[in-house]
């Protein structure tokens, strides 16, 4: 029975940009042994209303906290001064899969562009239009990815992950879970080094080699 390994993730959450380099490592080692599949968690759901201040000075303290803990993480702190915050990541995550809608690897693409705007560009991925800008950077079908950006469903398929990462054991994000002879296990991991979930799926296949 086939291996499947999924990453639970929101584009939006903070940890999971400090685990990019990481991930794109394990991904890299990993492509053509085990199929990676991508799992939206959706931290936050829809709302226009302004992120409260004291929201905002806690991300604004966890991100000092990442670039301490996992040393090369950027921040552009300009994001809390220059844009309207909102805790809303449900926009981004529905932009993930409008562009997946498109094509299978601009799905990837689209995660990685939604950090780099919100986390190095100061651009609020929570509005539409920054994910118009975008799709259009991507070079996406702009009519296409407008109809599906907030079509009922892709927030079908949004709700449909979610329920999904939380039926096969995610506790947060980034996780990383491991599909093996009808088993879920949830991986360890590093921020800074991929051996730790490396080693752990070697030795799973393994084992699962020796007792199949």
């Amino acid at each position: 029975m086939s291996s499947i390994l999924y990453y639970a993730h929101d584009p939006m959450c903070s940890w999971c940009w400090a685990f990019s380099p990481v991930w794109q490592e394990t991904h890299a080692a990993l492509a053509e042994s085990i199929p990676i599949q991508y799992v939206l968690g959706g931290l936050a759901p829809d709302t226009n209303q302004p992120m409260p201040f004291e929201l905002q000075r806690k991300i604004q303290g966890i991100w000092k906290t990442i670039k301490k803990q996992v040393p090369g993480t950027t921040f552009n702190f300009d994001f809390w001064t220059q844009c309207q915050p909102r805790r809303s990541t449900y926009p981004a995550c529905r932009a993930v899969i409008a562009a997946t809608k498109q094509e299978a690897s601009c799905g990837e693409t689209m995660i990685l562009l939604i950090q780099q705007a919100y986390y190095l560009q100061a651009r609020n991925p929570s509005d539409d239009s920054t994910l118009m800008e975008l799709a259009m950077e991507l070079g996406l079908d702009q009519q296409r990815f407008m109809a599906d950006l907030n079509s009922a469903a892709t927030q079908e398929e949004l709700f449909r992950q979610i329920q999904f990462t939380r039926r096969i054991g995610a506790q947060g994000f980034p996780s990383l879970i491991l599909h093996q002879a009808g088993r879920y296990h949830p991986l360890r991991f590093s921020y800074q080094d991929a051996s730790t979930t490396l080693i752990q799926i070697k030795e799973l296949s393994d084992a699962q080699q020796a007792g199949g």
